[in-house]
């Protein structure tokens, strides 16, 4: 089955990366990813397509707030979705597809994130920072209402271009809760963590966006 979806795995998930975060993402029921995954594994090529057109947008945010490149990030996205076609006879389904396909995506993540750092491309804001990790310039206070519609989007923006600057743990907890959605139980699940733990990264990563956020809107004055 993965030899006869392999040959057009690269052009479905080209098709629905060209769409960009305009493509439509269905709800992902998990009854209906169920089904959709017994199809694939019958080798129902439409249900590898509406499987990557249901998951693709997330993953690539989920990619690139990991590695802190798009390029990088479609090259973990696509190779993701690789693994999935070949290995989806061995999901055995104890946690749901979502889960499932997340974990693979992290795993090639951070795999590539550090080959990036290794080969000396790592992305991120280190201006902000001196050597020792520690603040360049201290945080300046920002009014926190955000009422105009605009303003909310462009520091929606900013706080993507930011999160770079987590720490990784901080980075995937606040990425999978906030972004993504994902409750308490899937993201202790899918990183191995306690949820005491998940908590405490959510907080800290939070805590530290808006130090950020406040660096980053006092350097507009």
């Amino acid at each position: 089955m993965a030899s006869l979806l392999c040959a057009d795995a690269d052009a479905a998930i080209l098709q629905v990366t060209r769409a960009g975060d305009e493509a439509v993402v269905a709800s992902p029921a998990v009854d209906d990813d169920a089904g959709l995954v017994e199809r694939l594994r019958a080798g129902d090529e439409s249900a590898f397509v509406e499987l990557v057109r249901r998951y693709q947008p997330r993953l690539l945010r989920l990619a690139e707030a990991t590695v802190g490149s798009r390029a990088v990030a479609e090259e973990v996205c696509q190779d993701t979705w690789l693994a999935v076609v070949r290995g989806v006879d061995r999901f055995e389904g104890r946690s749901s597809f979502k889960t499932w396909l997340f974990r693979v995506l992290l795993n090639r993540a951070r795999t590539s994130a550090s080959r990036e750092q290794r080969a000396g491309h790592a992305d991120g804001d280190v201006e902000r920072f001196d050597a020792n990790g520690a603040w360049a310039q201290p945080p300046v206070p920002w009014a926190d209402q955000v009422d105009d519609r605009l303003v909310a989007e462009r520091l929606a923006r900013r706080v993507h271009d930011l999160l770079p600057a987590l720490p990784d743990q901080q980075r995937e907890v606040v990425v999978l809760r906030d972004v993504e959605g994902l409750d308490p139980l899937e993201v202790t699940s899918l990183l191995g963590i306690t949820d005491g733990n998940q908590r405490v990264l959510l907080h800290r990563g939070r805590a530290k966006l808006r130090v950020l956020l406040s660096v980053d809107m006092g350097s507009d004055r």
